[in-house]
């Protein structure tokens, strides 16, 4: 079997890591089921671009138990965890190619591979999957049903490519099902982003001043979880919805220019680039950290920075210190990448269960429409959705009520007033 791991002999770690995330990860677990029996995906082959997390490993291994070719790359070159890449070739015959830590041309080599296998449908986290088989692998897209695409950056550059007319296949933006950005965006990046600065500072985040920039669902979860962990929390958007959403939550919100006069910690997630540029490092507060937890490591403008300095080091890991010629320090944590996936473990199964569990349902709902979708970005269709949610609830030993035939009458009548 072709793969690309780091170190082969991790596989019984990553194995045992597997299982411990598999045990919370019921809803998936139940379409793992289903899937062995039914084999909805026999004859497909799979690409994947995602984060090799062990959650990740179970929607792979879902996938092959409904009958898929898999094939996995890193979307994130630090986001790997190497024993569990290892664990998924030895363990469970899935061929990853995937090495923390990996340079870029390492990266795109990977991806490449991946592509080479002809999939049938792509499932992308961050959208460069793709990206680079419109670009450069035209040749593989008669193959293609379809694609999914996991987070907010990856579903925006999609429906782009959609406007003007490029895109070749239909995708399916798993980022916006009601039980992925709700959930996943919010308590997820909201607490995997407050664990990945926690453990690469070690710093108390109750009594410091907190700044977060964006908030659409992944700053609302973060700004909710600093705020319950006692920091005192600004919010910066050039969304004017979203701005005055922040303030009645009680934040308090205005430009970066002045948030980063007296902010402790900083961190990004608008999916935008240079949202921290070179004048913000320049009023910035002596000993800030910085850090991302968009899917890109384009929102802090490190470049900028570095031609400021007049030193850096490695302070800690994942921590690099950038002195300027004032005396000034600024720390960048895990290089301006996704701090809550380098730094720490990424999101807990709980919420990943649910995420994976629409991209597991996404991948059947474009087997079974093979050719009856146009080349556009689609949302998950509300009836997985609303299974996922009921699968989930029924996990939880949550019931709820149904509407009688008497409510949904009325609902569904225009004659009946006050």
């Amino acid at each position: 079997m072709d793969f690309d791991v780091k170190d082969i002999s991790l596989a019984e770690k990553g194995k045992l890591r597997i299982e411990w995330a598999e045990k919370d990860m019921p809803v998936l677990r139940q379409i793992r089921e289903r899937f062995e029996k039914e084999k909805p995906l026999k004859g497909i082959t799979i690409s994947a671009c995602l984060h090799v997390t062990t959650e990740t490993a179970n929607l792979m291994i879902t996938l092959k138990a409904g009958g898929a070719d898999v094939y996995l790359t890193a979307s994130n070159p630090l986001s790997t965890q190497d024993d569990v890449a290892a664990a998924l070739v030895k363990e469970f015959n899935i061929p990853v190619f995937a090495i923390h830590g990996e340079d870029r041309d390492t990266y795109y080599k990977h991806l490449y591979t991946v592509l080479d296998k002809k999939p049938n449908i792509t499932m992308d986290d961050g959208g460069d999957l793709i990206s680079t088989l419109h670009q450069e692998r035209q040749d593989l897209i008669p193959n293609v049903i379809g694609g999914t695409e996991e987070t907010t950056t990856g579903v925006i550059r999609f429906k782009a490519m959609e406007k003007d007319g490029v895109l070749k296949f239909p995708v399916i933006a798993v980022n916006d099902a009601y039980t992925k950005h709700l959930f996943d965006n919010r308590y997820g990046t909201g607490q995997s982003t407050i664990d990945g600065i926690l453990r690469a500072t070690n710093r108390l985040l109750a009594g410091s001043t907190f700044v977060v920039a964006g908030y659409g669902w992944c700053g609302k979860g973060v700004a909710m979880r600093a705020k319950g962990m006692g920091a005192d929390v600004i919010v910066t958007e050039v969304d004017p919805l979203k701005a005055l959403e922040a303030r009645m939550d009680g934040f308090r919100v205005m430009p970066m220019i002045e948030a980063v006069k007296q902010a402790d910690f900083i961190v990004t997630v608008t999916g935008n680039i240079n949202v921290v540029d070179k004048h913000h490092f320049e009023n910035m507060k002596d000993g800030c950290i910085v850090s991302n937890s968009g899917h890109f490591d384009v929102e802090i403008n490190i470049k900028a920075l570095e031609e400021m300095v007049v030193n850096k080091r490695k302070i800690r890991d994942y921590v690099d210190e950038y002195t300027l010629e004032d005396g000034r320090k600024i720390y960048i944590l895990a290089e301006g990448r996704l701090v809550n996936l380098a730094a720490a473990e990424g999101h807990p199964a709980q919420v990943m269960d649910m995420s994976f569990a629409n991209q597991a349902l996404s991948a059947e709902y474009l087997v079974k429409n093979k050719g009856n979708l146009e080349p556009k970005v689609y949302k998950v269709p509300d009836e997985l959705d609303f299974e996922v949610a009921r699968l989930k609830l029924n996990t939880m030993g949550i019931k709820i009520d149904e509407l009688t035939q008497q409510q949904k009458e009325y609902l569904a009548s225009w004659q009946h007033g006050t």
